[in-house]
């Protein structure tokens, strides 16, 4: 296993929440010689279908030797896993509800690991700080507490599309990220969003203020923007909100 340099948190806990807080003071206590980042805490709330296809996407040309834990679970306390995966010589730690489905497969070395050891003291409701901070302080120590390795297609989720046609994120510009991979749209195709159709520029400055048009993001997605506006409110789109390529 190859050294663990940082943990990335990926959460939709909130900016600024008591929760992000705590999983770093707890991940300060079991690893203080590790640092702890706070990637993104404000996916969209309980949407582990959607986070999954911004995940594989916001650790695109990230430093290797990272360990992204990811937490978003409205299933927490349920009957879902705890999954610890190496992909590609990183390591993902995070629920078993389709998060890690997409950063599994599209993975060219993947292990999945089945984390079946629980700590004495869990609560029902945060098992990002009492489950997963731990297991991933376990797995940055070199000494993962009982598991099992599962097959990959066993994954919830693994039967999921490889691109998502929907809104997935929302940025503070208004900005709306896509779960369509940019290098699979032609840079003719139109999109058909809130009964109009949208064209492609290549960035803000391509277009003048207040036209909304759609571009291949930093990240390698399909985003829609409004130069020099707010998408989300141009556009009247909501998280979630499908996405068709127009017919004309």
């Amino acid at each position: 296993m190859q050294p663990i340099d940082r943990i990335a948190l990926v959460t939709d806990f909130g900016v600024g929440s008591p929760y992000v807080g705590q999983m770093k003071l707890r991940l300060s206590g079991l690893l203080p010689q590790v640092p702890v980042i706070d990637l993104i805490s404000d996916l969209a709330p309980f949407r582990a279908d959607l986070a999954a296809y911004l995940l594989p996407a916001l650790v695109r040309d990230m430093p290797a030797r990272t360990l992204y834990l990811c937490v978003v679970d409205p299933g927490v306390g349920g009957e879902r896993s705890a999954l610890a995966i190496e992909a590609d010589g990183d390591w993902y730690v995070g629920p078993d509800n389709g998060l890690l489905a997409l950063v599994a497969r599209r993975a060219d070395r993947v292990r999945v690991l089945r984390v079946d050891w629980r700590p004495e003291v869990l609560s029902a409701s945060f098992h990002g700080r009492d489950l997963f901070a731990p297991i991933a302080a376990s797995l940055c120590d070199g000494k993962l507490p009982r598991y099992i390795e599962l097959d990959g297609g066993l994954l919830i989720g693994n039967d999921w599309p490889n691109a998502l046609a929907k809104v997935v994120y929302a940025d503070i510009y208004g900005n709306l990220i896509t779960g369509i991979q940019a290098a699979d749209l032609d840079r003719d195709a139109r999109l058909r969003v809130g009964g109009r159709d949208i064209t492609y520029a290549r960035t803000f400055c391509a277009v003048p203020p207040g036209q909304a048009f759609w571009y291949e993001d930093a990240f390698g997605l399909v985003e829609l923007a409004v130069n020099q506006g707010d998408a989300h409110r141009t556009l009247g789109l909501d998280l979630g909100a499908r996405i068709e390529l127009s017919r004309h």
